[in-house]
């Protein structure tokens, strides 16, 4: 479930609504179509919020929110990964400090990890 912030800025309000699930969905199907290279299962596992599982193994990948057994799953919070869409959060940076966790694959969440940057 999103959340919203409003934010004061010299007596002006400033609404900010964060990424949702399905917004992520989308920001993910945008990443890997241009990552023809990769051909994994891959899951983006956000906790309370949910998931996005990526099949791109198959011809057109498969994208769900579905928790499917994946060759990597990359764990954290939808607020990160927004930070990774925006540019305002480097990926090895936010693994090293815990924010974001990899479950299997190391190489394949490097590979991914260019892919996000982008």
């Amino acid at each position: 479930m999103p959340y919203a912030i409003t934010l004061y800025f010299h007596d002006k309000s400033v609404y900010y609504e964060s990424m949702n699930l399905d917004e992520a969905a989308v920001k993910i199907r945008e990443k890997m179509a241009r990552a023809g290279h990769i051909k994994a299962k891959v899951k983006f596992d956000f906790g309370d919020d949910g998931c996005v599982f990526v099949d791109s193994s198959i011809d057109p990948p498969e994208i769900s929110h579905e928790n499917k057994d994946a060759d990597a799953t990359l764990a954290l919070s939808l607020d990160t990964f927004e930070k990774f869409i925006n540019g305002t959060q480097d990926p090895t940076i936010a693994f090293m400090m815990g924010k974001l966790k990899v479950k299997g694959s190391m190489g394949l969440a490097m590979k991914l990890n260019s892919i996000l940057e982008d």
